[in-house]
């Protein structure tokens, strides 16, 4: 998972992440690390459109970020 962070951080590439939050409350966030600490990571969410604080006992999955394409109805 550090790996994964980490690679985000360098290449500056959208992350999704799932976390779980102190309350048990879990949510599925689009991420883009802005750095990482020791046990936390700090990342801009585009889901609140803020920088964030993670911790990373807390998080339950990352990985990169894959845009998924609308799809056209077709007559």
């Amino acid at each position: 998972m550090n790996g994964v962070l980490r690679r985000g951080l360098e290449e500056k590439q959208q992350l999704e992440l799932i976390y779980m939050a102190d309350k048990g409350k879990i949510s599925q966030r689009v991420i883009r690390v802005v750095s990482i600490k020791e046990e936390t990571v700090l990342a801009y969410c585009y889901t609140r459109k803020t920088v964030r604080s993670f911790k990373l006992a807390n998080i339950l999955s990352v990985t990169p970020y894959k845009k998924r394409e609308r799809y056209k109805k077709t007559p």
